[in-house]
């Protein structure tokens, strides 16, 4: 860090604030020409003036790294790769201009996305039930991202039903499911039942005030689902008012955005901010010990870490990732600068993928992307429950990540080689540049093909030369 050149972060944090060269460069003690330098990355930022920018805008080590910036680079270079456009690919240098002008740069990605639904609307892409296909959940995920998965008012709501339900004193994660088994009963009138359901896992009759939940469930699902009922019950103002702020542009977006909401709220209840950053920075992280701690299961443990982004109070910035056995990604939370794609699948050599061909236990990788970044993440499989013998068990991986700067602080990392062991890997084939990987399974959009019949190469068959027009 202390050689890292940030200057385009710098300029945006302080352009963001309202402040001047010589209003930032007196408050950090430094002249404004040195600033000015700094800015244009014609000087490097130390490491007691990164700590002190990083107090003066209240943000994360992390938030200075130029992250925002090039998932903005990222997403723009997707959308301006794609072969319809028909216009020869855009240098880094010119990527970078465009997403240092925000209004720019969502002005490109919204056509982007128009562009997309018009081809779906023009192929006639339609569910069974003849209803036209829609993307709510990248709405979702934008929503949640650009909130770097926290809500304060969440948590405040949170605080404030755990306060009311313990009457004002701590509340054992071990009693917490009897504890509010017995408010919904005494507060609200519900009756909680654990009954056979086909095909449902939880389901609340709000006439007769029955909340069932399926025998399939395990203890720490069950938990949870409690949770989630107080919340609906008596958080709903809290989340209705910032579904109206969030203003998401469908229903389907917005009920997509009220059930992560929700989850995010029940999450908190169960876990508490402040005790659980205590707790998991004393166990370096080590996830089964938390969520055996909190009474959770090893998924909740892992989704909360990834919210820990509190101003004054951050946790270390985790990206966390839900992928299914077909590489579909299918929660992504707080991607904490990692190039997720949006579009294509992910690469077959990331952790996320790998880690089903093992055991249920927790496996570590240290990602190099192609830009030089170097990501910790680790992943483990997870089961859902099962529905009867002959019914395939829903299986996924749950990974997160961090900066390997962050290692130190992270029980996982003592596994691993950090200096040595770096796997290179990208955001999918289309917009990776290992050029040399042999588990491509098709080149980049700006390379070209180039097939020689009397030849087969260990690499895939492609020109490094850029694709011509």
């Amino acid at each position: 860090m202390a050689r890292a050149f940030l200057g385009r972060s710098i300029r945006r944090l302080r352009a963001e604030r309202g402040l001047t060269q010589s209003a930032l460069a007196g408050r950090l003690g430094i002249s404004p020409s040195y600033l000015n330098l700094i800015e244009h990355d014609g000087r490097p930022v130390t490491a007691s003036l990164l700590i002190k920018l990083s107090r003066l805008f209240d943000v994360g080590i992390d938030a200075l790294s130029g992250e925002d910036d090039a998932n903005a680079v990222l997403a723009l270079r997707e959308a301006l790769t794609d072969p319809e456009l028909g216009v020869d690919a855009v240098g880094e240098a010119g990527l970078a201009a465009i997403a240092e002008h925000q209004d720019a740069t969502r002005a490109v990605l919204a056509l982007s996305r128009a562009l997309a639904a018009a081809r779906d609307e023009a192929a006639g892409m339609r569910l069974p039930s003849g209803r036209q296909l829609r993307l709510p959940w990248e709405e979702a995920r934008a929503t949640f991202r650009e909130r770097d998965n926290y809500f304060p008012g969440l948590e405040e709501m949170a605080d404030a039903v755990r306060r009311h339900i313990g009457g004002g004193t701590a509340i054992a994660p071990s009693d917490m499911q009897a504890v509010m088994g017995d408010c919904l009963r005494a507060d609200h009138g519900t009756v909680v039942r654990v009954l056979p359901l086909d095909g449902v896992l939880r389901e609340y009759d709000q006439a007769a005030r029955v909340l069932t939940l399926s025998d399939l469930l395990r203890r720490e699902s069950r938990t949870f689902q409690l949770a989630v009922q107080l919340i609906l019950l008596r958080g709903r103002d809290v989340i209705e008012a910032l579904i109206t702020e969030i203003d998401p542009s469908t229903p389907e977006a917005a009920g997509l955005i009220r059930l992560g909401l929700v989850n995010y709220a029940a999450a908190a209840l169960l876990m508490p901010y402040d005790a659980f950053l205590t707790e998991a920075r004393a166990l370096r992280h080590d996830i089964d010990i938390l969520a055996a701690r909190f009474s959770v299961s090893f998924e909740q443990a892992a989704h909360r870490l990834s919210s820990l982004q509190a101003p004054g109070n951050r946790g270390i910035p985790f990206f966390f990732v839900r992928t299914d056995a077909a590489g579909n990604m299918t929660k992504i939370f707080a991607n904490a600068g990692f190039p997720f794609s949006q579009r294509s699948a992910s690469c077959p050599l990331w952790i996320a993928n790998t880690a089903f061909a093992g055991p249920e236990q927790m496996t570590t990788q240290v990602a190099l992307l192609p830009g030089g970044a170097r990501f910790l993440c680790f992943a483990r499989a997870v089961s859902g429950p099962s529905t009867g013998f002959g019914e395939p068990t829903p299986r996924h991986t749950i990974t997160l990540g961090c900066e390997v700067g962050h290692a130190g602080d992270i029980v996982y990392a003592d596994a691993i080689d950090l200096d040595h062991a770096s796997t290179r890997v990208g955001p999918g084939c289309r917009l990776c540049d290992w050029l040399d990987c042999r588990s491509r399974a098709f080149p980049p959009l700006h390379h070209r093909l180039e097939l020689d019949i009397n030849q087969r190469l260990a690499s895939p068959l492609f020109s490094t030369a850029p694709a011509r027009k």
